[in-house]
């Protein structure tokens, strides 16, 4: 298997348990925004011990980057991540997955579902293809939103925030539902793609189909 070892560059907090942590690039290394790859802590207790971290930096960029939510209460790889600082060492492998821009849609985020949508939004800003995507993001509270400021800047009134545990003036206070979906979205014949807790994947998937939106037009890691 492929396998890089990378020095940390910066890490930095984006919100209350969300670090965005810039690594070396391997010479050579590519990935198409969306894709993921394995990664593990370069120390003899971690490195056999991999979770699967989307890339959020464009191709093009010298470094890599990845913004990883951190689960403290798991005492788990993420955990571990939290504590590294600048010079400490990630082991990277080969990038993964089938999330990938097709044609313009519907994003539909829940969480740090928002990560591979991250670079596929960035890299559609790069290219001047935004026309006609659009993201819907739900979150628990306002303060969870990973780069809400960016997210806005780059997709204005195409940007739909709902907010699962907290009513916030300018925000949707509820849960997506199929009568959310119509009011937002209107036209199901376009591409969707889907990404946060299986549950949340699973169900908006059935959602879809159930309002008319094709299986085939609808892309989530399965």
């Amino acid at each position: 298997m492929e396998e890089h070892i990378v020095k940390i560059l910066s890490t930095e907090y984006l919100t209350h348990n969300v670090k965005r942590i810039k690594v070396e690039k391997p010479e050579g290394y590519s990935f198409i925004p969306g894709q993921a790859t394995w990664v593990a802590i370069n120390k003899p207790e971690c490195k056999h011990d991999v979770r699967p971290f989307s890339f959020t930096s464009l191709n093009a960029w010298p470094e890599l980057e990845f913004t990883i939510k951190i689960y403290r209460e798991h005492h788990g790889v993420t955990a571990q991540i939290e504590k590294l600082q600048k010079g400490d060492e990630l082991i990277i492998h080969h990038a993964f997955g089938v999330i990938s821009y097709k044609e313009p849609g519907v994003f539909i985020a829940a969480g740090a579902g928002i990560t591979p949508f991250l670079a596929i939004l960035r890299q559609l800003k790069e290219d001047d293809k935004l026309a006609g995507n659009s993201l819907i993001f739900s979150n628990m509270t306002v303060d969870d939103i990973i780069l809400l400021e960016e997210l806005n800047e780059i997709l204005a009134k195409d940007l739909h925030i709902v907010l699962t545990r907290e009513g916030v003036i300018g925000f949707h206070d509820l849960r997506i539902s199929e009568d959310y979906l119509i009011d937002t979205i209107r036209n199901f014949s376009q591409h969707f793609y889907i990404c946060g807790p299986s549950q949340f994947v699973k169900d908006m998937q059935g959602m879809l189909l159930n309002l008319g939106a094709k299986a085939d037009t609808i892309i989530f890691e399965k």
